[in-house]
């Protein structure tokens, strides 16, 4: 019995114990209101130009947190736009700049390599991803989309920058 006391008692002094910062994983997310108030300052964005747009917003792993869809979006514009918000959050880099380079994940399940798609990223933090989708083209696929979608992120900036 001894032997098993002191074993357990060498086990515990040897054993490292960890900080709560090497045990735990902290994230941020948007609040439900920052959320809809980023798709909704995306959205007329896009329609103060004349164009109507779905705009989606998921959280950092890519799932769905808020969308809008203007009545006279096409119906196509739900799954692109949520699509491009995945991507974008998976990668954590905006869909513009993938849309060449990345060849290889063309055919990826889940992956829409389409401009339109920007991360969420303020101060540093990174909190989800914003896709929009449904506005023509200018120079390129997916451009008109993109500047909505920084509209959008623009609109919460100072939101998220003043209450830290």
């Amino acid at each position: 019995m001894n032997h098993l006391v002191a074993l357990t008692l060498l086990l515990l002094v040897n054993t490292p114990l960890y900080a709560a910062s090497d045990t735990f994983v902290t994230s941020r997310s948007l609040s439900m209101e920052l959320a809809n108030k980023l798709v909704m300052a995306a959205a007329r964005h896009c329609t103060k130009q004349g164009y109507q747009v779905s705009v989606a917003v998921t959280d950092r792993s890519g799932k769905l947190q808020a969308f809008i869809r203007n009545p006279l979006a096409g119906s196509h514009t739900i799954d692109v736009a949520t699509l491009k918000a995945a991507t974008s959050a998976s990668f954590q880099t905006p869909t513009i700049e993938m849309m060449q380079g990345f060849d290889n994940l063309r055919d990826a399940p889940g992956v829409l390599l389409i401009g339109g798609g920007l991360p969420i990223r303020i101060g540093g933090h990174n909190y989800g991803a914003v896709g929009v989708s449904g506005a023509p083209a200018k120079k390129r696929t997916g451009d008109v989309d993109h500047e909505c979608g920084l509209a959008g992120i623009n609109a919460i900036r100072e939101d998220i920058e003043f209450a830290e």
